[in-house]
């Protein structure tokens, strides 16, 4: 799975950065072509020589050249490597580079690299048990991982510090097998694809207070977002009030109603090749909205009636459109689920239809997993094991895949 591809390792301050010489050696056996990034703090515990000797390239340290006379070229090779990485794995990962990269901090080549970054990234953290422990740096690893970045768990052990416990850089074979993993996944396949992805719930206004909607977290929209950035596409996410943070190098389009979802998916379609339509908008709204907030005291009796309007079928509004797009729906069913996603599927001329049932184990609102069963427009039925969303997205893309080379 390593040959041939081209894999930038960072190297970042810690006493387990001695291990990055194994990494880049085992990288490079298996056929790879290593770049390697290093901070400043870093070079306390590695030289630079060491690592360049390894991968047959000069790491690299600072972002500006060293001399003015130096070729242009010099000033964007993080745009370059950004382009040319099929993955970046920042082992050791420290905490303060961890804080850096979660919030955009861009203060070295490294960290500016990762903006720039269009691969898949992959941190292996690597500190002191107290400090991986920490409710800011577990935050920060929460931020990135949602953000879908990979993350290997630190091993336990005995620490630099004389103390035991989590923190440790796992051994080199198995970041080697985990990085593997993250290519096997992520395939560049939707290279020059634009797709377009809903998520999340609708809120349908009662009053200035209230509303209508669902329980929908939006997380299932947010790893299709992220899994098809991952995978080279260009990513646009319409998104109603969701807690996540935007997937890397995706486009973000923030709504609160099933009508400023319409006008938005509207506005978008005719410029993409794929819509993945994971929101669950609310199918009614509120007829008449009111302008002040309801008083309890000011209802008469123990009803408050509430007439709803139906909502736009933002899928049937689109597929009336539709050109060479591939559109996939996704239905969430508690009965006769397979029929209702069929006939859903014929109903609004889908390529594709992801059905789930929330009441499932594994497949509830918030949940990190998912149960899904995929049915293609020839009918056939696919049902999936439970496993987590981002996944679960890359197996619905890996289906997807040969619909846009067709």
């Amino acid at each position: 799975m390593l040959s041939g591809k081209h894999i930038i390792l960072g190297v970042t301050g810690g006493i387990a950065a001695y291990k990055s010489a194994l990494l880049v050696r085992e990288f490079v056996r298996a056929g790879a072509e290593v770049q390697v990034v290093m901070t400043k703090a870093a070079t306390h515990f590695i030289t630079p020589l060491t690592l360049s000797t390894l991968s047959g390239r000069e790491a690299i340290l600072e972002m500006f050249p060293a001399a003015p006379e130096e070729p242009t070229t010099q000033w964007t090779k993080h745009i370059d490597l950004g382009v040319w990485a099929d993955v970046m794995l920042i082992a050791p990962a420290s905490a303060n580079s961890i804080a850096k990269i979660a919030h955009g901090f861009s203060d070295n080549f490294l960290t500016t690299l990762v903006l720039a970054l269009r691969a898949p990234l992959v941190l292996s953290p690597a500190m002191d048990m107290d400090m991986w422990q920490n409710e800011t740096t577990q935050d920060n690893v929460d931020r990135l991982r949602q953000s879908g970045c990979h993350i290997i768990p630190p091993a336990a052990g005995e620490l630099a510090s004389g103390l035991t416990g989590p923190g440790r850089l796992p051994d080199p074979d198995m970041i080697v097998r985990y990085v593997e993993g993250v290519l096997t996944r992520v395939h560049q396949d939707l290279r020059g694809r634009r797709v377009l992805v809903t998520a999340g719930p609708t809120q349908e206004p009662i009053d200035p207070v209230r509303y209508v909607g669902n329980r929908s977290s939006g997380k299932m929209g947010f790893a299709l977002a992220s899994a098809a950035a991952q995978r080279g596409a260009e990513v646009t996410l319409i998104s109603g009030p969701v807690s996540l943070h935007t997937p890397r190098n995706t486009r973000r389009i923030d709504v609160t109603t099933t009508e400023e979802m319409s006008g938005a998916v509207q506005r978008e379609f005719p410029s993409v090749d794929l819509v993945l339509m994971a929101a669950a908008v609310a199918d009614f709204r509120p007829a008449e909205p009111l302008s002040s907030k309801v008083k309890r005291d000011s209802l008469r009796g123990e009803l408050f009636t509430l007439q709803l309007r139906k909502n736009p079928d933002i899928l049937r509004g689109i597929a009336e459109r539709k050109t060479n797009q591939i559109l996939v729906g996704f239905a969430l069913e508690t009965e006769n689920e397979v029929l209702n996603a069929r006939k859903k599927l014929q109903e609004k001329q889908l390529d594709m239809v992801v059905l789930n049932n929330p009441q499932e184990p594994g497949a509830g609102f918030g949940t990190d997993t998912n149960v899904v069963t995929i049915i293609s427009a020839s009918a056939d039925v696919e049902k999936l094991p439970r496993m987590a969303k981002f996944d679960v997205a890359n197996e619905i893309l890996n289906r997807i895949a040969p619909l846009l080379r067709s």
